[in-house]
């Protein structure tokens, strides 16, 4: 027994050396068998990750909270800052090397029917500094392929550019993808005729061509619609968020619009004709005026074109830079001459520059010459433009009203145009109900309790799209460890784009992987290498690229990096 009872003694020492051993064995090689003051240098500082409020938007706030507790489980100390939209807005468009992490949506537009906006403007190196390419990404191999596709002519050589560009992408991880959201919008059909509602691929119902071709049906003449953010600016030359762009363009006009077959057509252009690969001819429509009743000219759509190729309307850069010279015929025809092909032009400029009234803006434009502030900052007291619509009306927080321009060539149907900002949605839903809202343009709330109001309710009527646009994390690749690929792809793999469909979506929407939405049939590519595998992938995909672990468990840079980046904003 003596003998059993040493043996077991013996047993157990051996066992603790042997733990011991191993424990600090582990410890070395987590820290990387550095000193202690190395390995306290190369833990990765707190990331923050920017959202708006669970109030405003829930799907946003539960996303970044679920992605921060994924990365927690590989030892990056993860936090969820809550921030106003207009805080969040100006942090990440003005102040590009201050934060680290956002929660972001691309909105579905007319103009984004063909891919080129997303696949050029969002990632292209050319607007890094200042425009949409905000992430601050910066591949010349990509920016070939961005290049090539708006130039090739032929749809399925470009196709192949498209896909390609898409797995470049996947391949550096530039966004954290989540969802193209199951949109559900609502009307009221008491208010409405069905067949004036007017439905469009990766829209919906939410569209220019129902906002003027909406026909009342009873006493109510207006279409009181909702967002749940602000309008940050009433500028044709600046769009901050989602409802800017719908007032934009219903204000200010365009010489095409993206129809509802998603193919351009001429709109305040009579003509648009090709006569050459480099040269196109457009012909205004006649008798088109401004708001304060001045005509619009051939000058006024020559200088809508020319100011953004200056540094003081920095947005709509991209979408100038391949014209070379346009040439005014007479008082309304043009010829633009374009630097060499371009696939995109009716869709990307023509379908996206709004006409602006020269003699408002060139003077604003002379007078910021000499100034810091560009366009983007300058608000009109009465923004003028030649659209369907006129300004009527801004209570910054509350709402924005726009009235019928009766002597537009195509007036709408309704009086008046009323978006009502509403962050909370149980509001919404209420204001739905009792008909202070005959349109429902934007849901972020539970889309089950949405579907059951709306059958529960036979005034109403709901419409189903799978949207164009897509949510995200942006990652700023401007600050270290995003500008880490090995450590981007850790962040995707940790990302479970399913269970934030379940769990935040309820099933109303589907997972994510490019900035092509699966309502573009022909553009998306269906077979990218994006990475997942939660948290064992990504612990793998670290490891692989030099990262360690501490004896806390806290994520190490690789050997040879330390932190050096100042905290985010």
């Amino acid at each position: 027994m003596r003998s059993r009872a040493r043996m077991r003694w013996v047993k157990w020492i051996m066992l603790t050396i042997i733990c011991v051993a191993t424990t600090a064995g582990t410890a070395a090689f987590a820290a990387g068998g550095g000193s202690a003051s190395d390995t306290a240098e190369r833990v990765i500082r707190p990331i923050y990750i920017l959202t708006r409020p669970q109030s405003s938007s829930p799907d946003e706030f539960e996303s970044a909270t679920l992605i921060a507790n994924a990365m927690k489980q590989v030892g990056i100390d993860a936090r969820v800052k809550v921030v106003p939209w207009e805080q969040m807005a100006d942090v990440v468009w003005y102040q590009r090397d201050k934060w680290d992490m956002t929660g972001w949506q691309m909105t579905a537009r007319p103009e984004r029917l063909d891919p080129d906006e997303v696949i050029y403007n969002l990632f292209h190196s050319s607007t890094a500094q200042d425009g949409y390419n905000f992430v601050g990404y910066i591949n010349p191999a990509y920016d070939k392929v961005a290049e090539q596709q708006r130039v090739t002519m032929d749809p399925e050589k470009r196709r192949q550019l498209v896909l390609k560009a898409q797995q470049i992408l996947a391949d550096d991880a530039v966004y954290d993808f989540l969802v193209h959201q199951k949109i559900g919008f609502v009307y009221n059909n008491k208010v409405f005729a069905a067949n004036s509602i007017k439905n469009m691929a990766g829209l919906g119902i939410k569209n220019f061509w129902t906002y003027i071709y909406a026909t009342p049906i009873g006493s109510q003449k207006s279409m009181i619609l909702n967002s749940n953010d602000t309008v940050q600016a009433v500028n044709p030359f600046y769009i901050s968020g989602t409802v800017d762009s719908w007032v934009t363009e219903l204000i200010w006009d365009r010489l095409m619009r993206m129809g509802t077959d998603g193919l351009p057509k001429p709109w305040a252009a009579e003509s648009v004709k090709w006569l050459s690969d480099t040269q196109v001819k457009v012909v205004l429509r006649k008798g088109m005026k401004w708001h304060d009743g001045k005509p619009v000219t051939a000058e006024d759509v020559k200088f809508s074109f020319e100011a953004p190729m200056g540094d003081k309307v920095p947005m709509y850069k991209p979408f100038v830079s391949n014209i070379d010279k346009i040439e005014i015929v007479d008082p309304n025809t043009l010829i633009f001459r374009l630097k060499q092909p371009s696939a995109t032009f009716e869709t990307a400029s023509l379908a996206k520059i709004n006409l602006v009234p020269k003699h408002i803006w060139e003077p604003i434009l002379k007078d910021l010459a000499n100034k810091p502030e560009t366009a983007e900052s300058y608000q009109e007291k009465v923004p003028i433009g030649s659209g369907p619509f006129k300004f009527s009306s801004w209570k910054f927080s509350e709402e924005i009203v726009l009235e019928a321009n009766r002597d537009y060539f195509q007036p709408p149907k309704i009086d008046k145009w009323i978006c009502r900002f509403i962050p909370n949605m149980e509001a919404t839903l209420g204001m739905l109900q009792t008909g202070e809202l005959n349109f429902l343009a934007t849901y972020v709330g539970d889309p089950q309790i949405l579907e059951q109001k709306v059958k529960a309710n036979p005034n109403l009527t709901m419409v189903y799209a799978v949207d164009l646009g897509f949510r995200f994390f942006a990652m700023n690749l401007r600050r270290p460890p995003f500008d880490d690929v090995a450590f981007r792809r850790a962040i995707l793999a940790l990302t479970d784009r399913q269970l934030i469909v379940n769990a935040v979506w309820k099933g109303f929407a589907v997972p994510a992987d490019s900035v092509v939405s699966p309502a573009l049939d022909f553009w998306k590519n269906k077979n990218l290498n994006y990475p997942q595998g939660g948290v064992k992938a990504a612990k793998e995909i670290l490891k692989s690229a030099g990262y360690e672990w501490d004896s806390k468990g806290r994520l190490l840079y690789p050997k040879g990096r330390k932190e050096e980046t100042p905290p985010a904003s």
